[in-house]
Order: structure tokens, then C-alpha cells, then sequence
């Protein structure tokens, strides 16, 4: 299992020292610095998925910075910088992920005092701890309780538009329903179908559908960015070349060579594989970027089982 004191975050902690420290620094000398003279309230989201989320519940009342949002970067390397802290300090309203997915923004938030501040911890909302697997927002059940968390602070801070935030949120999460049918749907058609993947990324939506996910310990040691064992990929490899599972979904924002090698296997073997990422892809709602990769795994596991049949009519 993964420890909270796993290689992977004891290599974050040590990138975000230094940063942290000038952040530090640079807002002793900025001071508390009013927000801008607009009526909108100023949100920091971690990740760009949280910052989708604040949009569609704040509309015009809300600016959103959302500090992770390039869908072509590793979020595990990700370095905080004065601009990020910056952006903190300035914020009405602070929304993260947690679990250890994003450490540097409880160094940050330490480090700039703000009384008038909220922050909403995705991780806290829903009972998720240092150890667990940290992606979230990949669990039906985050973004109901996050929005309603995020709707509840824009009504604290503004609440001459409660009107409005209320309606948001009714329209933000009758909008969701469509994931969850198409959740039903995939469970109801491949409940138990074995499949595979290169980081637990997707495992909470894995869950959900009732998948059979294999190779968890070869996951979780790409995850932490420390070395599978032989035996873990030995059996990876044999779960791609005999076949034994019917999808490998891979982490596209994280490419390493060992993930390039069974990506490559899965090609080989006619296993097909679905690209899954850490950040929301630019022109799409966070309902869309859900919903997209849900189409991509039902199509995929639709060609196994279609490859499947044809070969035992032809044996």
C-alpha cells in the first residue's frame, strides 16, 4: 500500500521548499493587498477540474485561477512559484483536491494568513485520507459534495445572489445524471470484466462500473514513482500478451518508458487501451471531459467482447 511518506511525495516536498519559502517571502513584502476592485469573488482551484466546477456555480460572480491546467504536464512535477502564491493570498475562497495530490497548497495556504478566507478540501468532503488512492474527482460521489461545499461559501460571501448560486447548483448536478446513467449502464453490460492499467488514475470510476482491476501494486508503484517489482510486471506483460485482461487504460499525462513498453504490448496483442488524464483538457466542461472517457472505455471494452466472439466462432 502507499504510504504518506511514499518516494513520490518526499520528492514533491523536497521541489517545493525553496518556492515556498520565497512565496513566502514575497508576500511579507506584498502585505494583504486588497482584491481588486470588482464585484466578483476571487477563487484559487488547485486543479482545473475544481475551477470548471466553481464557474459553472458562480457564473459572472466569480474569478477562477486555476493553478493546474495544462493538459500536456505531468501534475506530479508540478513546481508552486510566487505567482501561485500570489493567487492565494489574494482569494476569497481556496478549493483542492487533498490526499497528498497536492501538497504544496497546504504549505502555501500556511504561509499566507488569511481570517476572511474558505477552503474546501475535496479530500475532507469525502472521508479520503493521506494513503488513498488521490484521485478523487474520478468518484461519482466528489463533485456532488464538493459543488454543494463551493455553492454553500459563494452564498456566505455574496449573499445578495443566493438566487442565483442556488439555481447553479441545481443546474450543476442535474447535469451530472448523465455520467451517472452512463456509469449504470457500463456496470449493467461489464461488471467483473478484467482490465488494466498503468496508475490508478481512473480506479474510482473503475469501482463504480464494478470492474475487475488488476495489477494494483504495479499501479501504485508508478504512481509513487518508485520501482515495480519483476514479478509485478512480469505479470502485467502476461496479462497483455495471453490476453487476460480486456482494456489497459493508461495515464496519457504521464508516459514513462515502463508505460510506453506496455502500451506498446497491449498494441501487439490487439488489446485495446483507453487514454485517461490527471487534467481537464482545454474546451471541454469537466461533465464532458467525464462523459468523453466513459464513451472511450464503453467502446473499447464493446471491441474486446466483439473481438472475443469472433474468435471463439472461429476456433
Amino acid at each position: 500500500m502507499r504510504t504518506a511518506d511514499s518516494l513520490w511525495n518526499r520528492v514533491r516536498r523536497a521541489r517545493v521548499v525553496s518556492t515556498c519559502l520565497a512565496a513566502g517571502a514575497l508576500m511579507l513584502m506584498t502585505g494583504h493587498a486588497a482584491v481588486a476592485a470588482d464585484t466578483k469573488i476571487p477563487v484559487v482551484a488547485a486543479e482545473n477540474f475544481y475551477g470548471d466546477v466553481v464557474h459553472q456555480l458562480g457564473g459572472d460572480y466569480v474569478s477562477v485561477t486555476s493553478i493546474l491546467s495544462n493538459p500536456d504536464q505531468d501534475p506530479h512535477l508540478f513546481e508552486a512559484s510566487p505567482k501561485t502564491a500570489r493567487a492565494l493570498q489574494n482569494a476569497s475562497l481556496v478549493v483542492y483536491n487533498g490526499a497528498d495530490y497536492d501538497p504544496w497548497m497546504a504549505k502555501l495556504l500556511a504561509a499566507s494568513k488569511n481570517g476572511k478566507r474558505t477552503t474546501i478540501v475535496a479530500a475532507d468532503l469525502t472521508g479520503r485520507k493521506s494513503g488513498d488512492n488521490p484521485h478523487l474527482w474520478y468518484a461519482p460521489s466528489t463533485m456532488p459534495a464538493v459543488a454543494r461545499a463551493v455553492s454553500a461559501a459563494l452564498i456566505a460571501a455574496d449573499p445578495s445572489h443566493k438566487s442565483a448560486y442556488d439555481a447553479n447548483l441545481a443546474t450543476f448536478l442535474d447535469s451530472l445524471k448523465p455520467l451517472d446513467t452512463k456509469v449504470a449502464a457500463l456496470h449493467a453490460s461489464y461488471a467483473h470484466a478484467p482490465v488494466t492499467a498503468t496508475e490508478p488514475v481512473f480506479g474510482y470510476m473503475s469501482d463504480a462500473i464494478g470492474l475487475d482491476m488488476r495489477n494494483q501494486r504495479f499501479q501504485l508503484a508508478a504512481m509513487n514513482d518508485t520501482e515495480a517489482s519483476a514479478s509485478d510486471i512480469a505479470a502485467f506483460e502476461r496479462d497483455l500478451r495471453e490476453k487476460r485482461v480486456r482494456v489497459l487504460i493508461y495515464n496519457s499525462q504521464a508516459t514513462e518508458a515502463l508505460t510506453k513498453r506496455m502500451l506498446k504490448l497491449a498494441q501487439q496483442s490487439n488489446v485495446p487501451t483507453v487514454s485517461v488524464t490527471e487534467t481537464q483538457p482545454a474546451g471541454k466542461t469537466f461533465q464532458q471531459w467525464m462523459l468523453s472517457q466513459l464513451d472511450d472505455l464503453g467502446a473499447a471494452l464493446a471491441k474486446s467482447g466483439a473481438a472475443d466472439k469472433a474468435k471463439g466462432t472461429t476456433q
